[in-house]
């Protein structure tokens, strides 16, 4: 079974067809360019949020979901459960392609 994210330890709503969650840093480079990246798919395929989180301030949740490094980007599908993980900065193509198996 895939594990679930919900709402309330995302401290955030979840999209209602998928969500993209992305944990950064502050100092993180890639960081910013997949800020961009996420934010742009979220606004070209309906239903489909994004909600960024800072590694930082959310250590219980980084180590709860086993994130080591930024940026990793999770793909979660309607009811919060991981269908695709990903570190490092991704392109447009494959965030959309992760999507698809979303919703």
């Amino acid at each position: 079974m895939s594990e679930v994210v919900g709402a309330g330890q995302l401290g955030a709503q979840l999209g209602e067809r998928a969500t993209l969650v992305q944990f950064s840093t502050a100092f993180c480079q890639p960081c910013r360019a997949t800020r961009r990246t996420l934010a742009e798919v979220a606004a070209m395929v309906e239903g489909v949020g994004h909600i960024e989180i800072d590694a930082e301030e959310r250590l219980d949740l980084v180590r709860e979901l086993g994130i080591v490094r930024t940026p990793t980007v999770l793909v979660l599908d309607r009811d919060g459960r991981i269908v695709r993980r990903a570190a490092g900065q991704p392109r447009r193509a494959d965030v959309i392609a992760a999507l698809g198996r979303a919703v």
